[in-house]
């Protein structure tokens, strides 16, 4: 191993052991990860960005961390992989021709940038310059207890049905919750957002002032801020219907609860992960930055988080180093051939078990809307926390 370390810091599902342990025995230099919460991600990358030398911030965070110029373009034709990403990041904004653009910020608006030193948002596929390089994304839903609801969901109306009061959870993040209060809103056709992604003040007003009448009716359990939380709420049966991420309903399904991650016809909120460079990194260390990211691009990576039900933004890349079932499964949306590993290798998928949700096609063609940061962020912060008090 060369002297060298390159750090890391990012979300706690792709900075774990046994990734940085699959990248030092992959590369010639010692790789470091760190896992933060969200906003520790950005406040690091903003104010000590020579803490790390890659930052993995979720893509909605973009707009406000790009311009401070703390980070530096990537160059695409250094990176071999750049042809394998899939089109959502490129000049359609989406990987099939009849997938729906989506609500909010579609991740091919803030991708690319005019030069290595520029903080401005250029048209997708216009330059060989990208802000960031995309690398996990997921479709996210509702998560219910299908043993205790007893009937099929598939509508996003339903997380505020009054047949759920008491029983029902919201993910506390405003920039989520609110979003998913939104799909719930719309679907129950009280109000018709321009764009639920980016709200004006009377739908932020509106969207709120809904929110605090079910808190005080006694609607909401809880509002919950961690992903322990929310799996130990559906596996207590606190909770039938909340928020929830794809690796919580994962969770819950392996205490032995049943736990469906739901399909509603109004579509599914979409995020990514994305990893931005130090301007502070340039020499040799820069040029493993991008050594290290072709390996993370080249499927073995891939391979694992895909365990975890979450896709890579090379795909063809990681269908190389998934087994054939797991590829059926993960992506395909088939029955499980065999009984299926999670990442670390214990059983997770019985035989003849289907991913809830879909395929990978299913779920990324009906994209309702992106995770975003609003034009009025601050004073949606400001509403959310009244709604956090009342």
């Amino acid at each position: 191993q060369e002297d060298i370390t390159v750090r890391t810091v990012g979300m706690a599902v792709s900075n774990m052991p046994q990734l940085e342990a699959m990248a030092n025995e992959a590369l010639p230099f010692n790789v470091k990860q760190t896992a933060a919460q969200i906003p520790d991600i950005m406040a690091r990358g903003i104010n000590q960005s020579a803490s790390a030398d890659l930052f993995e911030p979720p893509m909605m965070l973009l707009r406000a961390m790009w311009p401070t110029g703390k980070f530096q373009a990537w160059d695409t034709t250094k990176l071999p992989e750049w042809d394998q990403v899939v089109d959502l990041y490129k000049a359609p904004g989406k990987i099939w021709p009849d997938a729906w653009y989506g609500d909010g910020q579609n991740p091919s608006q803030v991708g690319y940038t005019s030069g290595p030193e520029a903080r401005d948002f250029v048209d997708p596929g216009s330059t060989k310059w990208i802000t960031h390089h995309p690398v996990l994304h997921n479709a996210d839903t509702l998560g219910i207890r299908p043993d205790i609801i007893g009937r099929p969901i598939d509508s996003w109306k339903e997380l505020i049905n009054p047949e759920f009061a008491g029983r029902s959870a919201l993910v506390a993040f405003p920039q989520i919750g609110l979003m998913d209060a939104a799909m719930a809103f719309q679907a129950n056709g009280e109000i018709e957002y321009g764009d639920k992604g980016n709200m004006t003040r009377e739908e932020i007003d509106f969207s709120i002032d809904r929110l605090i009448d079910l808190k005080k009716s006694g609607h909401w359990r809880v509002l919950w801020s961690t992903f322990n939380e929310s799996v130990q709420l559906m596996v207590s049966g606190e909770v039938v219907i909340q928020s929830m991420w794809s690796p919580a309903v994962t969770a819950v399904k392996a205490e032995g609860v049943p736990c469906i991650y739901a399909s509603p016809k109004e579509g599914m909120r979409g995020w990514h992960g994305a990893l931005a460079i130090s301007k502070k990194v340039t020499g040799k260390k820069l040029d493993q930055a991008y050594e290290y990211l072709n390996w993370w691009l080249d499927g073995w990576a891939g391979a694992f988080v895909a365990r975890q039900g979450y896709y890579m933004s090379t795909v063809e890349n990681t269908k190389k180093h998934l087994p054939a079932e797991e590829w059926d499964f993960w992506y395909e949306g088939k029955p499980a051939a065999k009984e299926l590993p999670d990442p670390f290798g214990s059983p997770l998928i019985n035989k003849g078990q289907v991913r809830d949700g879909g395929s990978y096609e299913q779920r990324f063609k009906k994209i309702a809307v992106w995770n975003s940061v609003m034009t009025e962020n601050d004073y949606l912060v400001k509403r959310w926390t009244e709604f956090l008090t009342a």
